[in-house]
């Protein structure tokens, strides 16, 4: 059996895009959103994440947006258990960059119990992005709908390293 078998299906969730317009849409704004943050320009607090591939050791890149909450900054994963989640939770460590600007950071992963204020947090910031992502569950959802959907949600603090 595997690793996965083992796990509730709110745990090993990966949303992706399935139709050809929605992997096309993903990769444009995905696309776009990385260049402007490679050119040097944050969108909404976006960025480009980069962590040591878990097997290979090797760089890997994708746009992220930083939650700034109560005084804290966070990594949501609004498409669930993904690569860059993977590898960030085996190197513990990444860098977020813009531009020529590189800011390293240690990563802490929240458990459920404390996700729910920073999902709500993330939804009300970038609801109109990630909505999709979610199934349903918006900002103003009760605090029980974040806390069951939780697992599926990665969320990590960041600090300077």
């Amino acid at each position: 059996m595997s690793r996965a078998e083992h796990l509730p299906s709110s745990t090993t969730r990966l949303q992706a895009p399935t139709t050809r317009l929605g992997i096309a849409a993903g990769k444009l704004l995905n696309g776009m959103v990385a260049a402007f943050a490679k050119a040097g320009i944050s969108l909404w607090g976006s960025r480009v994440l980069a962590v040591r591939g878990r097997t290979s050791g090797e760089w890997r890149t994708t746009p992220v947006n930083i939650l700034t909450h109560e005084g804290e900054r966070y990594l949501v994963a609004p498409r669930g258990h993904t690569q860059w989640v993977r590898n960030l939770r085996a190197a513990g460590t990444g860098e977020l960059r813009v531009g020529r600007r590189t800011e390293a950071f240690r990563a802490t992963e929240l458990p459920d119990a404390d996700k729910p204020e920073v999902l709500r947090a993330y939804l009300r910031r970038w609801n109109w992005q990630v909505a999709p992502f979610f199934e349903g569950i918006g900002p103003d959802a009760p605090a029980e709908d974040l806390l069951r959907v939780a697992p599926g949600y990665p969320v990590f603090r960041i600090t300077g390293s």
